[in-house]
């Protein structure tokens, strides 16, 4: 059997298939993940973003009732791809998402290396979330940050799986179309240091109002979990504490937020 001219490897019809349950795992447990540097990725769209990502597509699986114009599509043509077929019974076990495409990938993970980062600007913009947890708000933050086209995200301390299916959802791909950098406070703070970039860090004691700032040179706006805020090792360091002011009753919003309405004055200075 062919598929768009690919040769096809095999075809599943059985959740008990060696396969399956390796994507299963893989789907289910960070600690596969981890082991393996593979992860699950679900939808056209993602797979696009993922490929223009420069990530490396190990295992295409697809269900052709569902996927039934997929064959016309180019990324059903790479000679290097293992094409797999599924029943469409196996196709829904393994789907994370209750509307979806029939499309599959198993993909290989980044490291994340903060001594990987390019930096094409000269005065960059860069997003810092320190400790972020929740995979909603991590998908929130990596949406902003390529809705304002900044230069990179870090990710300090980190407590989830970049490639938790959860997280890739909620950013609807954008974990793929921004630059990402992980390491503990100390490792990035010695990165901003190098690189002479001005720390903003979002606090509520000693704080000037957000507009007030200069944004264009070289900026790294830091937010923290809502729950505790930043630490003391990002405010011991802050060039600057920034605040949005509240007229409400409650004195923070949600971290994704808050972030998006800073990263947007910065690029506002910068004229977009």
């Amino acid at each position: 059997m062919y598929f768009c001219g690919v040769k096809e490897i095999k075809s599943i019809s059985s959740t008990q298939n060696p396969l399956i349950k390796k994507v299963l795992l893989l789907k289910e447990k960070s600690r596969e993940r981890k082991k393996t540097g593979l992860f699950i990725l679900e939808g056209v769209r993602e797979i696009e973003l993922a490929q223009k990502g420069d990530y490396t597509i190990k295992t295409l699986l697809y269900n052709p009732e569902i996927a039934s114009d997929f064959s016309s599509h180019p990324i059903s043509r790479n000679p290097t791809i293992e094409y797999v077929q599924l029943s469409k019974s196996v196709y829904e076990k393994l789907a994370h998402r209750g509307t979806t495409e029939g499309v599959l990938a198993v993909v290989e993970s980044k490291e994340h290396l903060l001594e990987n980062l390019q930096f094409k600007n000269p005065n960059p913009l860069v997003l810092v979330a320190e400790a972020p947890e929740k995979p909603g708000n991590i998908g929130a933050l990596l949406r902003t940050a390529d809705a304002a086209n900044i230069d990179a995200v870090l990710i300090a301390n980190p407590r989830s799986d970049l490639y938790n299916p959860n997280i890739i959802r909620s950013s609807v791909g954008c974990v793929f179309t921004t630059q990402i950098g992980m390491g503990n406070s100390t490792e990035i703070l010695e990165f901003l240091k190098e690189k002479n970039i001005s720390i903003f860090c979002a606090a509520l004691t000693a704080s000037k109002n957000y507009v007030e700032c200069d944004f264009q040179g070289g900026s790294a706006i830091v937010v923290g979990t809502e729950a505790t805020g930043l630490s003391d090792t990002w405010l011991q360091h802050s060039d600057q504490n920034i605040i949005i002011p509240m007229q409400g009753e409650i004195d923070s919003m949600n971290v994704s937020v808050s972030a998006a309405i800073l990263i947007f004055e910065a690029k506002r200075q910068r004229g977009y």
